[in-house]
């Protein structure tokens, strides 16, 4: 059961793109997302927090929708050209550059992913999606307290950005063994996303595992 927590879930582009673009979405403001660790990212994303975000040419919503319409229907070929031509038309867009990263991950080309993610952070050091990755990235390459910090960061910029608070959790609970922490994580991820059955399930077993360690350490004491 604990090693479903690090099964990426398929992300829910097509709802996400509704919500990062139509509501003129910021990079650095929140995003809710569904459980899953990865999920795309809004061309309008190159603000840091506070800045008002920059208008997005017409033309560059279209080749964006366009390219993310090609990475929800798991074409990601095309997907990765599109957001490329993008990249070669508007290079100020942070978002672009992470749903390239994820791309490039499911490609298992961790150095082209790791690439595309500093150029997003070169752009926005502050964008909450591209953090989320950084920090995927090092958690996969064993690196457990670089990707804390990448999380924290994103939670800290973003503190409605529910991925990071995901991903807080598994790291937490199953590589760093910190249970009262990823309690805490997976119960932010679900108020900010709303019931969540499984996470829900996983909050029940840590409120349990921890109580029952709070027992044992008084009985030591």
């Amino acid at each position: 059961m604990l090693l479903q927590r690090c099964i990426d879930k398929s992300p829910l582009i097509a709802m996400l793109l509704g919500m990062l673009l139509l509501a003129g979405c910021a990079g650095s403001g929140a995003v809710k997302g569904s459980s899953g660790s990865q999920q795309s990212a809004g061309p309008d994303a190159a603000e840091t927090g506070g800045e008002p975000a920059r208008a997005v040419p017409s033309a560059a919503r279209s080749l964006f929708e366009q390219a993310v319409a090609s990475m929800a229907g798991g074409d990601f070929v095309d997907a990765e050209l599109r957001f490329k031509e993008f990249l070669l038309q508007y290079p100020e867009f942070p978002g672009a550059h992470v749903n390239l990263a994820i791309i490039h991950v499911s490609n298992s080309n961790e150095a082209a992913a790791r690439a595309s993610i500093d150029a997003a952070l070169a752009l926005d050091p502050n964008h909450p999606a591209a953090l989320n990755q950084s920090g995927m990235l090092l958690r996969r390459n064993g690196k457990f307290l670089e990707a804390e910090a990448a999380y924290m960061k994103a939670v800290t910029v973003s503190p409605d950005y529910a991925l990071a608070h995901y991903n807080l959790g598994v790291l937490n609970e199953l590589y760093l063994q910190r249970l009262d922490a990823a309690l805490r994580n997976f119960e932010a991820y679900q108020r900010i996303v709303g019931e969540d059955k499984q996470v829900a399930k996983w909050i029940r077993d840590l409120t349990r595992r921890v109580a029952t360690n709070q027992r044992t350490a008084n009985v030591v004491d």
